[in-house]
């Protein structure tokens, strides 16, 4: 178990001597980067390729002089003081991976305190031994300094990144594909190929969360996603390929409400499939809990699509079961007989087994509904204004 810290206040004071011996090692900081970088050399082959020899160099040479400074309780110059903040933003720029960097800059307590040993006279060596929190804490604070540093650095390099695929992706959908200098540079902000295949989905803002979770899954399995808010809609766009299918994406939308688009084949497409997916949601039913797909639901979106118009195109088709003459019971049973053969195969017979009466019954509906509204739902184009307009009628 280990000992709580003690407060700063109980610490032993730093020593005036040792404070000395670090004033006199900033006359050698280049043999102390000499040792430093030989112990440095196996951890440094990680990322030696990223960062220049006399950037190394010149970076080592400011902490050193800031860690001694601190130790020997002198002045620290302002172009020191900054040095461990502008490590940690160099080497987040640079990719250098944290744990190595951190590992790197802790080895200069072993070479500060190795070269204090040999500078040390004999009985100098009791306060150094007191004086090693001094020395420790001057590098912790500079590692610390470097942490904070890199991981600021990363977060905001990462929300630029973010930034940057929002106003491409944005940039994309406003030329509608149209523009082909828009639509590869976007592809290369977004890691899209110009010639991919593309699945699009969308969904309410409060549905948005499941689309947030399936791009997290699908970015981890390594497919190209774009995921963000468009206007008042949740949108994910998924290059589809050999390991990343239609059913694939599907299964990660599994149990989240939204839209789907069919495929489309080129990132010019996208545009249009977004619109198409944004539609498709537009329409989902109250309770819907699962994806539903643009070739299920296109009555109800060109119906929804078609606005006010709707109200008109039900006036005119199904008016007539509002007339004299026409009970709200017959309407119901009418509208019900209609309903049941246009969302069926279009056999009178399959209609009548699932309203279990006889196939002469439907026929006689059909010719009644037939009086009433002009429309008969046994030729095409009438039972294509029919379906649209019970749609409307609700």
């Amino acid at each position: 178990m280990h000992s709580p810290a003690l407060p700063e206040s109980e610490l032993p004071p730093p020593s005036p001597r040792i404070a000395e011996l670090a004033g006199q090692l900033l006359d050698n900081i280049d043999g102390l980067i000499g040792d430093w970088l030989e112990m440095v050399r196996p951890v440094r082959t990680t990322y030696a390729d990223r960062v220049p020899d006399t950037q190394f160099r010149d970076t080592a040479w400011h902490a050193f002089e800031l860690l001694l400074r601190t130790v020997a309780q002198l002045p620290v110059p302002p172009h020191i003081a900054d040095v461990s903040q502008r490590v940690g933003e160099d080497r987040a720029r640079q990719g250098v991976p944290l744990d190595s960097l951190l590992q790197a800059a802790r080895l200069d307590f072993r070479v500060v305190w190795a070269a204090l040993v040999r500078r040390a006279e004999p009985q100098d060596m009791a306060e150094l031994v007191e004086s090693a929190y001094h020395v420790w804490e001057a590098v912790e604070g500079h590692v610390t300094g470097i942490m904070t540093a890199y991981q600021r650095t990363v977060l905001d390099m990462g929300r630029r990144e973010e930034d940057e695929r929002r106003m491409w992706f944005a940039r994309l959908l406003e030329s509608e594909g149209r523009n082909p200098t828009v639509v590869r540079d976007a592809g290369l902000a977004l890691g899209f190929a110009a010639t991919g295949r593309y699945l699009c989905a969308a969904a309410s803002a409060a549905d948005g969360p499941g689309l947030r979770r399936a791009a997290a899954a699908l970015r981890s399995a390594g497919a190209p996603v774009q995921q963000q808010m468009t206007g008042g809609e949740a949108v994910l766009v998924v290059q589809l390929g050999r390991r990343t299918t239609r059913a694939g994406v599907l299964d990660q939308l599994a149990g989240s409400p939204c839209g789907v688009a069919p495929p489309v084949s080129g990132l010019a497409a996208v545009p249009r499939a977004t619109v198409l997916a944004v539609a498709t949601a537009q329409v989902l039913p109250p309770g819907a809990a699962a994806p539903r797909l643009l070739e299920d639901s296109w009555l109800d979106v060109l119906t929804h699509q078609a606005g006010d118009f709707t109200r008109d195109l039900a006036a005119d088709v199904l008016g007539g079961l509002d007339g004299p003459g026409v009970s709200g019971t017959e309407a119901d049973r009418l509208l019900e007989t209609v309903r049941t053969h246009l969302s069926g195969s279009g056999s009178i017979a399959e209609t009548a087994d699932a309203l279990y009466c006889h196939r002469n019954t439907v026929q006689h509906r059909f010719a009644r509904f037939h009086q009433l509204t002009g429309r008969d739902v046994r030729r095409p184009d009438d039972a294509a204004l029919v379906a649209v307009a019970l749609r409307a009628r609700g």
